[in-house]
């Protein structure tokens, strides 16, 4: 099975779910999004796989959102959201898993199950 992990390697959660992958067997590609930033069309294939508005991506507990003045409160556009995360890849939520059967944002990291055969 392809899979795809969307992954930082400084989180705990992120590192347990990728040793999860590989217990079963797969060899996930591994996309550090912090080194990587997701161009705009990555970005909107993974959110449509997610089925959720792009806010719903935000990771509103990283200090960078405080920096940047956003909260779940505000009501932007998609377009808007989509630069936010675009430029400031530490606000995606992590980690988020992409197979065949669907894509989903693992946490806790036993939420992988759910897209895997």
């Amino acid at each position: 099975m392809k899979c795809i992990i969307y992954h930082n390697q400084k989180c705990s959660k992120s590192r347990e779910t990728l040793e999860l992958l590989q217990n079963r067997g797969l060899n996930p590609t591994i996309i550090e999004y912090l080194k990587n930033s997701p161009k705009v069309d990555e970005l909107e294939k993974i959110i449509s796989r997610l089925k959720i508005n792009p806010k719903h991506l935000v990771n509103f507990k990283e200090s960078k959102a405080k920096e940047l003045g956003i909260s779940a409160n505000d009501s932007l556009t998609y377009k808007q959201w989509m630069k936010i995360l675009t430029k400031n890849p530490e606000l995606i939520e992590r980690q988020i898993i992409v197979t065949s059967k669907g894509a989903v944002i693992d946490r806790p990291p036993e939420n992988v199950l759910k897209v895997l055969d």
